[in-house]
């Protein structure tokens, strides 16, 4: 069972379009939400300059996944400007630091090595990046990054960043009535319907082919290809991590390969359609 948190966050312009500081009052981190647009706007803010952790967010039309870069420095502010001119693909960068200026170098550089393994063992962000460097720290200070990066994860989560999320929902256990199937021409996919959307889980099936009556889903299809979310496999795809959808249809037509109405084609194993388990 998740604890109830209670998380502030500061607009400074007011707008909500804008940079954003979360942060949960009785902790010590805070995050940082800046719009590439408002880097000058950001580089005002004493708290962009401390030492910290520093994630760039982007995705292209050519992306199944979103991207993500993650860095560290003594001043984040001046190492977002130097991305600013060497990095195109990212548009919104969350900085991490803290109220007590408790980071420092060791700290940044390890926690900056932990999100990485977190991130690529989780596997919902391509990583833009080579491997960071382990740095030794003690059994102390590694309980507290720990504790910090729990923190962390709620905040850049609450910005709209699921990067150290499982897509799928591991907060209770998979009943019948959790699990959905979709099943036509040979192939079974299996998915969990969450606060998201539809996650199909991994070692689902895909057709192979797409039918000439799919418009829609056939760009989406071809990104899941080409990231290697999906490698044929006999005569079929495999689908080899989880993903998430946004919608049942959306699910149900990559699967299938043709138009679909993912509440009656995802079906429990029951077969109870997810509109009669979910909306009924």
């Amino acid at each position: 069972m998740t604890q109830a948190r209670t998380i502030q966050i500061f607009l400074p312009d007011g707008s909500p379009r804008g940079i954003k500081i979360a942060e949960i009052t009785s902790r010590i981190v805070k995050a940082i939400l800046i719009p590439r647009n408002r880097l000058n706007e950001a580089g005002q803010r004493d708290e962009t300059k401390n030492v910290g952790l520093y994630f760039l967010f982007g995705q292209t039309d050519e992306d199944a996944k979103p991207r993500v870069y993650i860095g560290e420095a003594e001043d984040c502010y001046a190492r977002l400007k130097q991305h600013n001119k060497e990095k195109d693909f990212w548009e919104h960068a969350v900085v991490i630091t803290t109220n007590n200026n408790f980071f420092t170098k060791a700290h940044i550089k390890y926690l900056e090595w932990y999100c990485y393994d977190r991130c690529n063992d989780i596997n919902r962000y391509k990583l833009q990046q080579t491997v960071p460097a382990r740095t030794y720290l003690p059994e102390s200070a590694i309980a507290d990054l720990m504790d910090i990066f729990e923190t962390m994860k709620i905040l850049i989560s609450t910005l709209g960043y699921h990067l150290f999320e499982e897509a799928r929902d591991t907060n209770k256990s998979v009943s019948s009535v959790d699990t959905f199937y979709c099943k036509a021409k040979g192939v079974e996919a299996v998915g969990q319907f969450t606060d998201e959307g539809l996650v199909v889980l991994k070692n689902s099936q895909m057709v192979l082919n797409a039918a000439p009556s799919m418009k829609s889903y056939v760009g989406l299809r071809n990104k899941l290809i080409s990231d290697g979310i999906v490698v044929k496999q006999d005569e079929h795809y495999l689908f080899v991590s989880d993903y998430v959808f946004n919608s049942p249809s959306a699910a149900g037509a990559v699967v299938l390969g043709r138009p679909s109405n993912g509440w009656a084609d995802w079906k429990n194993s029951s077969g109870k359609t997810l509109d009669e388990v979910k909306r009924g």
